[in-house]
């Protein structure tokens, strides 16, 4: 007995489904920049830490990487040190450790799994 098959690629919505993928990464690095700031975790004196130094980097988004940035020299420092004292003038739940509530574990861990998931769905239309 022989079996015969034919199989045909349709590459360009394979294509348009490849950058469908990293779109909805870009949005969702976004999306979490946006969640992260919103929930008002972010230490705030003079607003430089949150506002002008804290981005998404989507240079590597192509090969599947994205990166929450905070550029200034002082940011680990107050990350990694939760003990100290922050205001809660501007942001109420400010301290250290900021990114825990999205990170595995934390209370809002799918966040970025289910925003990916929705946005990816809505871009490719699958």
């Amino acid at each position: 007995m022989q079996v015969k098959s034919t199989v045909k690629m349709n590459i360009p919505r394979i294509k348009q489904l490849t950058q469908a993928a990293v779109t909805a990464l870009e949005m969702t690095a976004e999306a979490l920049h946006t969640e992260v700031v919103q929930a008002q975790v972010m230490p705030f004196d003079t607003g430089h830490l949150e506002e002008d130094s804290f981005f998404a980097d989507y240079k590597e988004s192509g090969q599947g990487k994205v990166t929450l940035v905070v550029s200034t020299p002082y940011a680990r420092r107050l990350y990694y040190h939760p003990e100290y004292n922050f205001q809660t003038d501007e942001n109420p739940f400010a301290g250290g450790e900021w990114y825990e509530p999205w990170l595995p574990g934390g209370i809002s861990e799918d966040f970025c799994k289910k925003a990916y998931k929705r946005l990816y769905k809505r871009i490719g239309g699958v």
